[in-house]
């Protein structure tokens, strides 16, 4: 690389331009800005390599034992190949067992392992300890009514996704 090039990249200002007023006035931005805060915030205080969605798995698996996969996908708020991949992975590192049904051989029933229990329980008391911090912004009395609006909202937004085309409000 030449020297004035070189110069003219170094002498370049760095510029921190805040987001559009319109980006901030919509909800998507709002939602991905708190779901990518949320990721970093899981995997610095809870896990680096067990991810929410697989605790999400596991805390389904211990509310509702020996049901089969494609039923515990919905309750996980994941589509049925995803959820399969997600099992697959913790099958692999010894946290559940997928075992065929007796009335269906496709279905698969999934159960905790030691070690999946384990876990979850130290995920767990870690995640209720990052819950608290995300809404420690709220006051206390609030807290349980946000997390509801939040999953009223995203219930709502799933509806949205399933729909035709919107109309256009011109």
């Amino acid at each position: 690389m030449g020297e004035p090039l070189r110069r003219r990249r170094a002498q370049k200002p760095i510029v921190t331009a805040a987001p559009p007023a319109d980006l901030v006035a919509a909800p998507g931005y709002g939602a991905r800005r708190m779901y990518q805060a949320y990721l970093s915030a899981w995997s610095r205080h809870v896990d680096a390599v067990l991810t929410g969605p697989q605790f999400a798995v596991l805390s389904a698996i211990r509310a509702y034992p020996d049901s089969d996969q494609s039923s515990l996908a919905g309750a996980v708020a994941l589509d049925t190949s995803t959820m399969a991949d997600v099992c697959r992975r913790m099958e692999r590192r010894g946290l559940i067992t997928r075992t065929e049904s007796p009335r269906d051989a496709r279905r698969k029933i999934l159960s905790l392992t030691a070690d999946g229990a384990a876990a979850l329980e130290e995920v767990t008391r870690r995640t209720r300890r990052l819950d608290r911090e995300l809404l420690d912004a709220v006051p206390a009395e609030r807290r349980s009514e946000i997390a509801g609006l939040l999953n009223t909202l995203g219930a709502h937004w799933e509806a949205v996704a399933e729909r035709g085309p919107l109309d256009d409000p011109a």
